[in-house]
């Protein structure tokens, strides 16, 4: 029987404490015990990718991610992008670009836009169908999200350089 232990979680910028066996899959913290509801839970293996959060910086399946090997570390879910009044670019693109049918993927598919974008900002359609090819979409809905991704890159490099141009008056 595993045992319930404290376990702290780095999660969205906060600290959580949670009672929990070290093996628990993370899906499970998160959505259980943290009422986070953007990793959805899909098969269960890590195959279809809507469980997808960020595990510093890098998309990691938190349904087959146990607890303990997300201790220490930076754990981001699509709560931790962006608010209602102030979505994050990636999520502002994949809404424009209608990019979401059922939207059991969109998870998934935007933390993995995220991590993608972070490594590559002016990634070719290529680089993203193969980023994104692990996270299942049923609906169908392949080619809006390709475009999202690409109009996520416009959205970011806009707002690299507003910030950019901010800084640099800010100097004068």
């Amino acid at each position: 029987m595993n045992r319930q232990t404290p376990l702290t979680l780095n999660v969205n910028g906060a600290t959580h404490r949670v009672a929990a066996a070290a093996d628990t899959p993370l899906l499970y913290l998160l959505r259980n015990d943290l009422a986070l509801n953007g990793p959805k839970f899909g098969c269960g293996l890590g195959e279809c990718g809507a469980c997808t959060v960020l595990l510093d910086g890098v998309p990691t399946r938190a349904c087959v991610t146990t607890a303990k090997v997300a201790l220490g570390r930076e754990i981001t879910t699509l709560e931790g992008l962006g608010t209602r009044t102030a979505l994050h670019p990636v999520q502002q693109a994949f809404i424009e670009e209608q990019a979401a049918q059922c939207g059991y993927c969109l998870n998934g598919m935007i933390m993995t836009a995220k991590a993608l974008l972070d490594r590559d900002p002016h990634p070719s359609v290529d680089t993203i169908c193969r980023e994104l090819s692990r996270n299942l979409c049923r609906c169908g809905t392949h080619v809006e999200i390709v475009r999202a991704v690409q109009r996520a890159a416009e959205l970011l490099a806009a707002q690299a350089t507003t910030q950019s141009a901010v800084h640099e008056g800010g100097r004068a």
